[in-house]
Order: structure tokens, then C-alpha cells, then sequence
């Protein structure tokens, strides 16, 4: 496969190499447009050309997915169908429409995600899907690698568009009044909850974040031992911390989860199992199991997806994995019982829903970010960066306002033992 640089001027061939080469794969291209072509008749959208051609089953008034460049765009898609909608989306090869919102846009072609490609088609994907880079393995080493690629990008950027807490997770929303500070409060609180934090508990956290449930778990009376293999989150965490008077009731660390020894009457990870990768599932719950103290609990918040799906994309290298979150990869429900079943002697007890609170807090997430965009220039982040952060939260909003994803806080225990 040859590539010929993308029309589009400002991107830098060193900074984003994929996005600024246009892959040469003209039968594959025209597969794939075809493809498009019957996915989209289906669909509430319009699809439009620089020509004025439309596809799609959408009226006037449905979201609009505008091809500035079609040649381009279905090159990309051809020459890998999972990253390629998304680099297109990068290199300007297609924006959403006038007044059309792009996770409005997006949400259709999540709910139709299983589907989109025709079911005869399907079974051609081991030979088109990109395998998983080995240097994303989630080794002790391949995991500071992988999160600081992510978390490590700037705490400033952060800043911009996160509330006041510095939680970077899916709130939980009381009413429509509710401020996304406090709906971050209260998921906090429902984690503590779930892992009977109170006075004098000792609480394991695995995954730091920027110190916000470790300052609320301390504040409760706990003593807390926050670990984090992000070098930035590990020193603001720890002035959040000092700056809350809380130095004493709380040690940041940085370690890795399997390197951790004693033992914990509570341990909670928010949404860090994603970031675990499937080898290391029975390795993370086991960890988990060996420091919890005899009637200890254990909170999780966790990203699902359906258990089918997981298996059908589990091998396979997409966007997110390459532009966001290396090494990532969501569990389902059905894959922790499992592996709580056949590594632990702990089990699900109570799980919490709150996939329709994520969805609000990325859109929320979303619109700071856009209203701060000069702000995000000024830290150093080219136009690039800008449109590849704004597909990926409104890519996870769709996801979860149509239940293609979803997300869970699950309180976790020992499983009784009955003597006859």
C-alpha cells in the first residue's frame, strides 16, 4: 500500500503521520464505498457530497455528515475500516453539517454499531482488522507507557474542561438542576458507600485520578493509600491534597497495582480496569482478592460493553486504542463474573447504572472543551488535537446514550461459606 500526503495543510507528517498520509487502496475504496452506501440508506442521517448528492434516510432536518473530500475518506476507511473514520474526521476529510451536532450525528451509527457492515462481511474482519501492537501489552512497564500517553498530556488541558473535583469519570445526576461538580460528589459518595468507607478504614485506591476520591475518603475519617503510575496526576493529586489539610490520612504512591503488599479493609478503582487489558484481568482481580482484608469490600466503576462484542473486537486495533487510551480494553459484566468466579473467592453484590449519567457528563465535558479552545491552543495543542479530542467525547457520548457501551459502580464482596 503506497500514501500520498493529505490535502490538508496543517498537519504535521512528524506530529500526526497516519492522518497526514492518504493511503493509495483504490479497490478497496470502492468496496468500501459501496459499503457506506448501504449502511447509511438505513439511517436517520444525510450524508452529503460537494456536489450536492445525498445518502442516507434522513430528512432535511437530520444530522448531516458532510464530505468535504470523499476520495480521501473512503481511502481511509478502505485501508482500515476501524481507525479510518475517525483520522478522516482528523484530517477535515468530512465535519459534521451546519447546526448538526456531532454527537447527534455520531449516535445513529452507534446504535447500528454491530451491524453496520453486512453480516456475510463480517467474517472477512480477521483478515482487514489491524492487530494490537505489542508495546501496548499491559506489562508493568507497557502500563506507565500506555497512561502516559494519556493522562501525562498536560494536567492544565485537564483543567480546562473537568469541574472543580478534577474527576475525570461519569458523574451521577440526581435531577436536571444538579451541577456536574456535585454529580461528581455524589458518585464519589456512592463509591464510598458501596466499599463501607467510614472512620478509620483503610482504604486501598487503585488509580489516583487528581486526589478526589482519595480528599473525600480521608474527610470521612479513613486512612487512604492512593496508588497511580501517572507522574503528573501523582504530584497535583498530592497538592490537592496537602492544600485540603489531608497530608496526614493519605500517601500517593507511585505503583504499579501488582506491586502493592498488605492488607485493605476497603479497595476501589474507578474506571481503571479498562486500562487493565484482558491477560491481566485474572492478574488485577487476584491482586485485588490478596490485599482485601477477610470481611473487606471492594467498589469498582467500570466502562462495559456487551459481552458478545467484546469478544467480536477484543483482537482487533481501533481508534481509541490508538489515538486515546493504548492498551485499553472494555470488559463486559459477564467477563468479571467470570473471572471474579474462577480467580477470587469475591463476587458482584449490588452494581449501580449510571451509563445515561455518562453520557451527560461527556456532553458537558464536550461543550467546556470547545468553549475553552483557545485556552487549549495556548498549552501547546494544534488544531489536530482539537478535532481528534472533540470526535473522541462526542464518539463515547454517542456510545453511551445509545447502550453501546455502558457503565457500572459495582460493590464487591466475599462470597459466604456455608458449613454442613
Amino acid at each position: 500500500m503506497t500514501a500520498e500526503l493529505s490535502p490538508y495543510t496543517d498537519v504535521s507528517p512528524e506530529r500526526w503521520p497516519d492522518v497526514a498520509r492518504v493511503p493509495v487502496v483504490p479497490a478497496k475504496a470502492r468496496v468500501t464505498e459501496a459499503i457506506v452506501r448501504q449502511a447509511v440508506s438505513g439511517l436517520p442521517v444525510r450524508v452529503s457530497f460537494p456536489d450536492g448528492t445525498t445518502w442516507g434516510a434522513g430528512n432535511a432536518s437530520a444530522p448531516e455528515l458532510h464530505l468535504r473530500r470523499p476520495s480521501e475518506f473512503f481511502a481511509r476507511l478502505g485501508a482500515d475500516f476501524r481507525s479510518g473514520f475517525g483520522e478522516a474526521y482528523m484530517a477535515g476529510d468530512w465535519v459534521e453539517g451546519h447546526r448538526t451536532d456531532l454527537a447527534d450525528l455520531l449516535a445513529p451509527f452507534a446504535a447500528r454499531m454491530a451491524n453496520l457492515v453486512p453480516r456475510p462481511l463480517q467474517v472477512f474482519r480477521r483478515f482487514v482488522d489491524t492487530a494490537i501492537p505489542h508495546s501496548t501489552l499491559n506489562t508493568v512497564e507497557g502500563s506507565r507507557e500506555n497512561i502516559q500517553a494519556h493522562y501525562d498530556l498536560s494536567n492544565e488541558l485537564f483543567a480546562e474542561f473537568l469541574d472543580p473535583t478534577m474527576t475525570y469519570s461519569a458523574a451521577w445526576f440526581a435531577d436536571a438542576d444538579d451541577d456536574l461538580e456535585r454529580a461528581q460528589e455524589r458518585k464519589i459518595d456512592g463509591m464510598l458507600d458501596y466499599a463501607h468507607v467510614g472512620e478509620g478504614t483503610r482504604v486501598l485506591e487503585i488509580g489516583t485520578g487528581w486526589g478526589a476520591l482519595a480528599i473525600r475518603a480521608a474527610a470521612r475519617g479513613a486512612q487512604v493509600t492512593t496508588i497511580t503510575i501517572s507522574t503528573e496526576q501523582a504530584a497535583l493529586a498530592q497538592e490537592r491534597i496537602d492544600a485540603a489539610g489531608l497530608g496526614d490520612r493519605v500517601e500517593v504512591r507511585l505503583q504499579d497495582y501488582r506491586e502493592v503488599t498488605g492488607e485493605f479493609d476497603a479497595i476501589l478503582s474507578v474506571e481503571m480496569i479498562e486500562a487493565v487489558g484482558e491477560e491481566y484481568w485474572p492478574t488485577y482481580f487476584a491482586t485485588i482478592d490478596r490485599l482485601l482484608a477477610p470481611d473487606g469490600r471492594v467498589a469498582i466503576q467500570a466502562i462495559t460493553m456487551a459481552h458478545d462484542r467484546m469478544l467480536t473486537t477484543r483482537r482487533s486495533y481501533g481508534w481509541i486504542q490508538k489515538y486515546i487510551f493504548p492498551g485499553g480494553l472494555i470488559p463486559s459484566l459477564t467477563a468479571i463474573d467470570e473471572v471474579l468466579a474462577e480467580h477470587t473467592d469475591l463476587y458482584v453484590q449490588e452494581r449501580r447504572d449510571l451509563g445515561v449519567h455518562y453520557a451527560e457528563t461527556l456532553r458537558q465535558w464536550r461543550h467546556r472543551f470547545e468553549e475553552r479552545r483557545a485556552e487549549v491552543e495556548e498549552l501547546g495543542f494544534d488544531d489536530v488535537f482539537h478535532r481528534m479530542w472533540r470526535f473522541y467525547l462526542a464518539y463515547c457520548e454517542a456510545g453511551f446514550r445509545t447502550e453501546y457501551i455502558g457503565v457500572s459502580q459495582l460493590s464487591i464482596g466475599r462470597r459466604p461459606t456455608f458449613r454442613g
